[in-house]
């Protein structure tokens, strides 16, 4: 019943489900995460290949066609787009057709990709530049650690999160600016 709710709701929203995207061609790998509001190109999926440990945050774009050229020229540009495997594609991110992205790639929240992203590294920006190798983003990242800022899963909703938990991140996050949850 739930399942069939969701269907009804996504086809209001316009939003194709991912085994819809898949019998069409789509192909996803392994452990592939998929955020709310996100958009894979519904009249071009064949054109997109995601790769293993993927995760599209909310309101990933991911593009294989663009319609600029119908008007004028009565054609539409359609482009490949392939992502790699251990991917992270931040939320409001939109990925042009055409894109190879590389394994091990960290792209930035609200990014535009329009060229590809080497493997080992993280981009951001508009559009999206390299910004760092993805073992120095990672080496920074542990140097923010630290016993006040980390906590386990029992502080996330997936665990169902108490209002007490909720009031110690809160208060982590004044003290530290960043906290980390897993």
């Amino acid at each position: 019943m739930r399942k069939l709710l969701q269907n009804i709701i996504n086809k209001l929203r316009g939003k194709q489900s991912l085994d819809k995207l898949i019998s069409r061609g789509l192909t996803v790998g392994k452990n592939f995460k998929q955020m709310d509001g996100c958009i894979i190109d519904p009249s071009h999926c064949w054109h997109i290949q995601i790769g293993d440990d993927v995760t599209l945050a909310p309101r990933v774009h991911i593009l294989a066609h663009d319609a600029s050229t119908k008007t004028f020229l009565g054609y539409t540009k359609v482009g490949n787009v392939k992502i790699g495997n251990r991917v992270f594609i931040g939320a409001g991110t939109i990925v042009l057709p055409g894109v190879i992205i590389g394994d091990d790639v960290v792209i930035g929240a609200g990014s535009v990709v329009s060229k590809s992203a080497d493997s080992g590294f993280v981009y951001a920006g508009i559009p999206a530049k390299k910004i760092c190798s993805i073992e120095e983003y990672l080496e920074k990242e542990k140097k923010h650690m630290n016993s006040g800022n980390v906590f386990d899963e029992s502080f996330t909703m997936r665990k169902e999160i108490t209002a007490e938990q909720k009031k110690i991140l809160i208060d982590a996050c004044d003290k530290n600016s960043k906290i980390y949850v897993e």
